[in-house]
């Protein structure tokens, strides 16, 4: 189905990737969106969203028939569907990794997000759980970074530790964000990018960066890493009412990442205000 505007801005489009995406992927994040607002969006937007995270513990007060007629919803538009880490976390007190991950499959989740955000788990557990995930036939999606903000791990701790899970098996890693998009991980109390950290972490994972999903729920925080990733920068922790605003962001539709473009085109030459557009017929 040809969408609203084909051919008129494709030139805008040309980089972005198309799903299914290996790169470049959107993370909705869901604090318990009803079936049929869900069914709307994905009619709407689905295919802009890659992964759909189930934050919290909220899929726990949802009755069970309900959840997987959700889930098949998101499978049949090729949603990745995941609950959230901090779940894994309370059910790794009182159970083996593979009780919670089978029964995430029997669910119909496709994915796991391996986190330690608040408990601790060393590396060999996290590696471990992987494996849990991988045998149970979910895709193993792990998240780096803490969430209380008077214990933040060093940027290249961050990178470090996400170098080794995607070699231990995650598919993608994701970078904690929170919710908020405060005082945690790569952000400053008032949700500002912190670009010497940011550099640390793109300079020790190198082509490996690509593989990150930076939570970054505020859009001057998706600004900025379009502006220094690219349109095919991983994003997560995305409200679903605005995964069609990050798509302007990440194809230039929008000031924050328009007018970088609009200016390299005047300055390069390929596009000159004062030109006046030939005549064409009506």
């Amino acid at each position: 189905m040809p969408n609203a505007w084909d051919h008129i801005v494709d030139g805008l489009l040309n980089e972005r990737e198309y799903k299914p995406r290996r790169v470049g992927v959107t993370m909705v994040i869901d604090k318990g969106m009803g079936l049929r607002l869900t069914e709307d969006l994905l009619e709407y937007a689905g295919d802009y969203i890659d992964h759909w995270k189930f934050s919290f513990g909220t899929s726990v007060f949802v009755p069970e028939s309900r959840l997987q007629r959700k889930l098949e919803l998101l499978a049949a538009h090729d949603v990745l569907t995941y609950p959230g880490g901090t779940l894994l976390e309370v059910a790794l007190v009182e159970h083996h990794c593979r009780v919670f991950n089978r029964h995430a499959k029997k669910l119909g989740f496709s994915a796991v997000e391996i986190s330690d955000g608040t408990i601790p788990l060393p590396a060999f557990r996290r590696a471990n759980i992987i494996n849990c995930a991988l045998d149970a036939g979910l895709v193993p999606v792990t998240e780096v970074g803490k969430k209380d903000p008077d214990n933040q791990p060093e940027p290249h701790e961050i990178a470090e530790q996400a170098l080794s899970e995607l070699e231990a098996g995650a598919r993608w890693v994701i970078v904690e964000g929170r919710e908020s998009g405060k005082n945690v991980g790569i952000f400053d109390c008032r949700g500002r990018v912190d670009f010497d950290n940011l550099e640390i972490i793109r300079d020790s994972m190198g082509d490996e960066v690509k593989n990150l999903i930076w939570e970054a729920p505020l859009k001057q925080q998706q600004a900025v890493l379009i502006n220094e990733f690219g349109s095919n920068v991983g994003l997560g922790n995305v409200p679903g009412t605005d995964v069609l605003a990050v798509e302007a962001l990440r194809t230039g539709l929008r000031y924050e990442t328009f007018s970088g473009i609009a200016e390299r085109l005047r300055t390069t030459g390929k596009w000159n205000p004062n030109q006046v557009e030939s005549r064409i017929d009506q």
